[in-house]
């Protein structure tokens, strides 16, 4: 830490294969390839690369498996193919000529950082959540530098506190230019638009639970409500059932293709509280109700959506405690307060790290250092 480096030619970028590691892998490899640097994709078998929105990049399926909450055989088969998987980025790395990897989290970033540390690479890690991911908690002693996205980050060594920045969590560039677009402040007679997602197989309790709050919500309340929501196809009848019947319009499909442009029509999002999520919900600047997934490892979506809730971004509202009619009560409170969804706006918008991806670059490149950024005693808890 502290060394003065240079900007790299080449960076490997290892990311897992879901959607809250690779978002940010893809809005960094963007930056770096405006700046010229090459970059190469290591993932595992659920990553697909990064699609068309990028040039192609070179990019590496190596073996992986988590170890943690799992039987002792299955256990013993992922640890084996960590150790397979280790071999292979370690014969990936040493061929490619990069000069610094960069972990995204996820049991594929560990063999591909240990094999760069081994070779004597630079090894950055980015951490999304509030909570430290396990597999870079374990990759944590032999990172040169770890970007944080919140402030504040759960289960953080003391010893690594010198080595944070904060640079947040880059966002797909469609997301964050809605930023720039005033919050559309509903007024008395308008249609409230209700956006409901769920993560990407949708979440089972938002389909029992809003249409049924919904349904509670007064007539005059009802009639302009329209509700987009994330539904998959064997609730799809049941969900439609319950719209029709309390008179709301609706627009249900079971996989939100279009996220940005249903975001920037939304009054109030329903939501999970992944740490892509809540980025992009800062960055966009819509007010949310977080309901986190009650079982995510270390419980780090109750983490995510309690540091947007501090800062007035949005409302927390814990799955075991949550019925329709509590979901109905504070629906209304917030569907007849304009002012109220409009303040939770601004108050998320102003939380975004909306420069988050050419900080990271920044980073990878040798621009910003623990001593720009925020060090332990902002960023550990």
């Amino acid at each position: 830490v502290g060394r003065v480096v240079s900007a790299p030619r080449k960076v490997i970028l290892a990311a897992g294969g879901t959607g809250g590691h690779t978002f940010p892998a893809q809005a960094l490899a963007r930056e770096l390839l405006e700046r010229g640097i090459e970059v190469v994709l290591v993932t595992d078998r659920r990553g697909g690369g990064f699609g068309p929105d990028l040039p192609p990049i070179e990019t590496h399926t190596i073996a992986a498996g988590g170890i943690t909450g799992l039987g002792p055989w299955v256990r013993l088969r992922n640890l084996t193919r960590l150790a397979v998987g280790y071999l292979q980025a370690f014969v990936l790395v040493r061929r490619s000529g990069a000069q610094t990897v960069v972990g995204f989290g996820g049991y594929p970033s560990v063999p591909t950082v240990l094999a760069g540390r081994h070779l004597g690479l630079r090894v950055i890690l980015h951490e999304q959540n509030s909570v430290m991911g396990r597999a870079n908690r374990m990759l944590a002693p032999c990172a040169d530098i770890i970007a944080t996205s919140f402030m504040k980050v759960e289960s953080l060594d003391d010893r690594e506190r010198a080595k944070v920045v904060v640079t947040g969590n880059p966002v797909r560039s469609a997301v964050s230019d809605l930023g720039r677009r005033p919050y559309a402040v509903p007024g008395p007679d308008d249609s409230l638009r209700i956006l409901v997602v769920g993560g990407s197989l949708g979440a089972k309790v938002f389909n029992d639970l809003v249409p049924a709050a919904v349904a509670r919500l007064p007539e005059a309340l009802r009639q302009r409500l329209e509700v987009t929501q994330q539904v998959p196809g064997q609730e799809l009848d049941k969900v439609t059932a319950v719209y029709e019947s309390c008179g709301v319009r609706h627009f249900l499909v079971p996989f939100i293709s279009d996220i940005p442009e249903r975001l920037a029509a939304a009054h109030l999002v329903i939501s999970r509280a992944g740490a892509s999520t809540v980025a992009e919900l800062a960055a966009a600047g819509r007010p949310a109700i977080m309901v986190p997934y009650p079982t995510a490892a270390d419980d780090h979506q109750t983490s995510n959506a309690q540091a947007l809730t501090e800062v007035g971004g949005g409302w927390l509202m814990p799955q075991s405690a949550l019925t329709d009619a509590t979901l109905a009560d504070r629906l209304q409170s917030l569907l007849t307060a304009p002012a109220l969804l409009t303040r939770a706006a601004h108050c998320a918008h102003a939380a975004a790290h909306r420069d988050a991806a050419r900080r990271l670059a920044g980073v990878v490149c040798g621009e910003i250092s623990p001593a720009d950024g925020a060090n332990g005693e902002e960023a550990a808890a």
